[in-house]
């Protein structure tokens, strides 16, 4: 990577982590994840999905979704799942996430109104979608481990 490439994501970083405000240290909110990595650390705001209906809807229907936002689609359980952009307006990644909060999928771009079905892996508890082509730009990869509320706090790799 150029030096180009390395500053463009450090300030990617730096302004996902302004954006959207500094919470105190441990804090764990719903309304936010955390994201770390080798690659270093991004927040994001994030809207729940967290019950049938909601997951049904997601981010259908939005023109345009800011910078350091997201959602996170929560399971009850681990299980394989599957998305499709069908009425979604703008490109996501989707970063597929255990129980441990542990990344173990991440699929890049995913296009508006396509019908394809983007599967997980059999052990996804969480999904968490943000603006197209930003897990590339900050090196979100599997192994990056996630912090919030929704992972039971005696099986997280990085616990609230």
């Amino acid at each position: 990577m150029g030096k180009r490439g390395k500053i463009g994501k450090v300030a990617t970083a730096l302004i996902l982590t302004l954006w959207s405000g500094m919470t105190a240290a441990g804090e764990c909110r719903d309304d936010q994840v955390l994201l770390r990595g080798d690659w270093g650390q991004a927040r994001f705001t994030v809207e729940l999905a967290d019950d049938e209906a909601e997951r049904a809807q997601g981010l259908m229907h939005r023109e345009s979704m800011p910078q350091s936002a997201g959602m996170l689609f929560v399971y009850p359980d681990e299980r394989r799942v599957g998305f499709w952009m069908k009425n979604t307006l703008i490109p996501l990644d989707m970063i597929f996430i255990d129980a441990t909060g542990t990344v173990r999928k991440v699929h890049h771009r995913a296009k508006p109104h396509d019908l394809s079905p983007i599967m997980s892996g059999k052990d996804t508890q969480m999904v968490l979608e943000i603006n197209g082509g930003l897990a590339e730009r900050l090196g979100i990869v599997p192994g990056s481990e996630m912090q919030h509320p929704s992972v039971a706090s005696d099986r997280a790799a990085w616990p609230c």
